[in-house]
């Protein structure tokens, strides 16, 4: 089964193929994106690279982390799976405001 890892402070010129060649010296890599702006197109400095074994993905940690990627250091680990529902981040405003009520103070 592919194991996922998460690439972290990639440059904003690095591409999903430069980053796929940088990770087949540590096995055989699925499949490497380089995650964009959907807008602008432009790299958010981040991405992923899924390995095909999970020997090969801890070779990738440890032989990659604190590398240096076309001119930046770039953090490799084990990507968190992500959750199906959420969790985590803001209310969104949804239940009671977090001043509390209404200001007790005149206004006159």
């Amino acid at each position: 089964m592919a194991v996922k890892l998460y690439v972290g402070g990639l440059s904003y010129s690095t591409t999903s193929e430069s980053l796929r060649e940088a990770f087949v010296a540590c096995g055989t890599v699925e499949s490497a994106t380089v995650i964009t702006d959907r807008y602008s197109g432009q790299s958010r400095g981040f991405g992923f690279v899924e390995m095909a074994t999970n020997e090969d993905a801890q070779k990738a940690v440890s032989m990659l982390n604190g590398q240096r990627l076309d001119g930046r250091t770039i953090k490799v680990e084990v990507a968190n799976p992500q959750g199906s529902g959420g969790g985590g981040g803001r209310d969104r405003g949804m239940g009671r405001p977090s001043g509390g009520g209404p200001s007790r103070t005149p206004r006159w």
